[in-house]
């Protein structure tokens, strides 16, 4: 006998409600990871997801085997068959797990479950990896949220903590089971090998998780209000990765951060805290919609929207992704996502922006670049966040804001800090300039050792005829024919 524990984005220990259960039972474990075709049929995890899950898997492997002498089982199929074959092949009579959310997950969770207890055998799910679950709170029309702050409102007065449990000390193995080699899944880029930027800049796991945790709390949460929007300081607590792949999960970052108000005898507590709170709830809010609007990926959740003229702008994109628009902020943000995986939340925006606004570009297209190369590619936040600059999903921007790269360059990036380090040929800009090199005379260029148009680009879009094209086809959808 034995109960088969199948992680999925949970990868810790710690606070993990599905082991938990598991061990409660007393039964020997089989942990188990399924590299599962549907995830691949539907969203394929990108290349910089595929490099952080092969670390977060080694990482989870080794602890469970220094508490239990065996290792994570590696198996590869659709987990329907994969789970009720390693059942079979177990003994198992329990088979435990966290749930997924995206459309696609919950289909396939209802066909195992219904699938394991045909055979005779316990199947249970949990909530791991949100606050709370998508059927929880709704509007006074009973529907579900799509303005944020009363949704924020709600939560935060109606949220339940769970129990807390830590992790174990041992597990009992039911044996070494035979898996397929981490290594030969080819997670990690060979030849080239793109990703020594993310190795510098990341730790996947659940110990960089916790440490990252830490690191944030320690100082960096009281400022977090004002330096979150500043992306030459280390602001942020850069944990989204870490919670993504379920290495740390939403209560402990929220106990933490509740704790580290409480230690200030403030009440309320600091504005940085609050505000971190928020940000947490804002990837609760995606989460919630993406369950509830399964074409949120695709499909503008404002439907006029879908007949917005945008422009097949190959040279455009193509210059967006390299970072190479001539507007210094943009690329920067672009710079920092091509070599650590991530980019300021910030600058995500300003990025984000100036593809559906500046360049008239489908945003479904900057999604599918961001979705390709973020550590922290979530569908959710991805596609909820990308809707809201669009103008077309929940709580949205409105369209005509349209964001100035220069203006925000000058209030988030005063020094130039952030860009001086993403786009090195303008270094030596002073400050006043660095953000519209293009109005630098040409001593000071020279001075600065920059050619536009040859060490960096001169801007691909001009500004004014850029948002005025922006706003007229906004107005072609609001005033149709």
């Amino acid at each position: 006998m034995s109960a088969i524990v199948w992680f999925r984005r949970d990868l810790r220990l710690t606070d993990n409600p599905a082991l938990a259960a598991a061990l409660a039972t007393g039964e020997p474990i089989v942990p188990v990871f399924v590299r599962d075709d549907i995830d691949a049929a539907e969203h394929r995890p990108g290349a910089a997801s595929r490099w952080w899950l092969h670390g977060s898997l080694a990482a989870l492997d080794a602890e469970i085997r220094r508490r239990s002498g065996a290792g994570l089982v590696l198996r590869t199929g659709p987990a329907e068959t994969v789970i009720a074959a390693l059942a079979e092949e177990t003994g198992a009579r329990a088979v435990f797990w966290n749930r997924r959310y995206e459309p696609w997950a919950v289909a396939r969770d209802s066909r195992l479950k219904a699938a394991l207890r045909g055979k005779g055998i316990a199947a249970t799910s949990f909530n791991g990896s949100l606050l709370c679950e998508p059927t929880r709170f709704f509007n006074k029309a009973g529907e579900p949220y799509k303005v944020f702050t009363p949704f924020w409102r709600a939560l935060r007065a109606g949220l339940e903590p769970p129990d807390f449990r830590p992790a174990p000390n041992r597990i009992a193995a039911a044996q070494d089971l035979p898996g397929e080699d981490l290594d030969a899944w080819a997670l990690t880029p060979k030849r080239p090998d793109w990703a020594g930027g993310l190795r510098a800049a990341w730790t996947p796991g659940e110990a960089g998780a916790t440490a990252r945790l830490d690191a944030f709390l320690e100082r960096a949460v009281f400022d977090y209000a004002e330096a979150r929007n500043r992306p030459g300081v280390t602001g942020t607590s850069r944990l989204s990765p870490h919670l993504h792949f379920g290495e740390i999960g939403p209560w402990q970052v929220w106990r933490a951060a509740v704790s580290a108000g409480e230690a200030t005898l403030g009440d309320p507590y600091p504005r940085g805290v609050e505000t971190f709170l928020s940000e947490i709830a804002w990837r609760e809010f995606s989460a919630h919609l993406l369950f509830h609007v399964p074409t949120l990926p695709a499909v503008a959740l404002k439907p006029a929207f879908d007949a917005m003229p945008w422009r097949d702008d190959r040279f455009g994109l193509e210059a967006w992704r390299r970072g190479a628009t001539g507007y210094p902020i943009v690329d920067a943000g672009l710079r920092e996502l091509w070599a650590t995986g991530w980019m300021h939340n910030r600058v995500r925006m300003i990025v984000a922006s100036f593809l559906v606004k500046d360049l008239l570009i489908d945003w479904r297209r900057g999604a599918e670049w961001f979705w390709d190369t973020l550590v922290d590619a979530d569908l959710a936040s991805n596609a909820a966040s990308w809707q809201w600059v669009a103008g077309s999903g929940a709580d949205a921007a409105p369209y005509f804001r349209i964001f100035n790269p220069v203006t925000q360059g000058q209030t988030f990036d005063a020094e130039g800090d952030y860009v001086r380090r993403w786009v090195p040929e303008l270094a030596r800009l002073p400050a006043k300039l660095i953000h519209a090199p293009w109005t630098a005379s040409g001593d000071e260029l020279a001075r600065a050792g920059v050619r536009l148009g040859h060490d960096y680009p001169a801007p691909i879009v001009e500004r004014a005829h850029s948002r005025r094209r922006a706003l007229d086809a906004f107005q072609q959808i609001r005033t149709p024919g």
